[in-house]
């Protein structure tokens, strides 16, 4: 590549921070504690205000009366209640504190939304996309003839391509806001799993045979530049794939073994706090909760002068 090819190369990364490839170098995709406080059986409920509302906002509702305190959970178990059948069940909580817990998410694709609706129909066209994200390449492919495997833009678009069509549920070749979340952080959605999967092989995956051996492994993580034994932390790494990434101790890593591996199967926080809240507020045992029953053991959800939703009761709730 040129010198002008790769001024013009740096200018678009720099320019268009928002609008590069999807490539991705973390590979470990770990599901975040709801609290750092202790989930004890004790009157504070520091742990289930921060888990149902998050901490920012379980701080905000530290602030209230009471009264404030009961008649904003009131909206927000409305919200909770996605069939409006009024029952809150414990797949909706869970639902909805983990949509609390990846607000951050919800947040990055607000801000980057109006870039990528272009026509401002409230939807992202893969036409879209790949206009804003591949403009400069698709008008001018060749000053990126000799790019890196990692920056190639032609490696790099359908690979997004495919992702994107993934995302789409509904086949429309256009994102709707949920869909194009999925789209930037595919390893937040269990039906976007495989993609993570498989493009983490073909980042390693380098003699394209289907796995990953130890040696792509390591490369993953660790450059060999100079002479010498490798640092004590790769000969650690080794045992690590000899020992628990490859399971069937065959040398190599399929698909199923790298699943396992940068998508770990957890505890789920989210499920088992679902479930304390239905068990502790089911009046009537039906393992469903009614807006009455949750406001009977309203400093279980959120705290007066405590819980964790305020703040964002003032907002625009769109991206929520």
């Amino acid at each position: 590549m040129g010198v002008y090819g790769l001024t013009c190369l740096l200018l678009l990364c720099v320019v268009e921070v928002f609008s590069k490839p999807t490539y991705k170098n973390e590979r470990v995709h770990l599901d975040p504690k709801l609290s750092r406080d202790p989930h004890e059986d004790n009157q504070s409920y520091r742990y289930d205000h921060e888990a149902f509302l998050g901490k920012e906002e379980a701080t905000t509702f530290d602030q209230l009366t009471p009264e404030e305190s009961k008649e904003r959970l009131g909206k927000i178990v409305d919200r909770i209640d996605g069939d409006k059948d009024g029952y809150v069940t414990t797949d909706e909580l869970k639902s909805w504190i983990n949509r609390v817990q990846k607000r951050y998410i919800y947040e990055n694709v607000a801000k980057v939304w109006t870039d990528y609706d272009l026509n401002k129909d409230n939807k992202i066209s893969w036409d879209e996309y790949k206009k804003a994200t591949y403009g400069y390449y698709l008008a001018n492919p060749e000053e990126f003839q000799d790019a890196t495997d990692q920056f190639s833009f032609k490696k790099m678009l359908p690979r997004d391509e495919r992702r994107f069509k993934t995302a789409d549920l509904d086949g429309d070749t256009a994102a709707s806001r949920e869909e194009f979340t999925a789209f930037l952080h595919p390893e937040e959605f269990d039906h976007m799993k495989d993609i993570v999967v498989l493009e983490t092989l073909e980042d390693i995956d380098k003699n394209g045979d289907g796995h990953v051996d130890e040696d792509e492994y390591i490369a993953d993580m660790f450059a060999h530049e100079v002479e010498g034994p490798e640092p004590d932390w790769v000969k650690t790494e080794r045992e690590q794939f000899a020992d628990f990434r490859d399971t069937n101790k065959d040398g190599k890593m399929d698909k199923e073994e790298i699943r396992h591996w940068i998508l770990p199967q957890d505890y789920d926080h989210a499920q088992a706090e679902a479930r304390h809240l239905v068990y502790e507020s089911d009046l009537n045992k039906d393992q469903l909760l009614t807006k009455e029953e949750v406001l009977e053991n309203w400093n279980m959800f959120v705290g007066s002068q405590a819980t964790n939703y305020g703040e964002d009761l003032t907002k625009n709730h769109d991206e929520l």
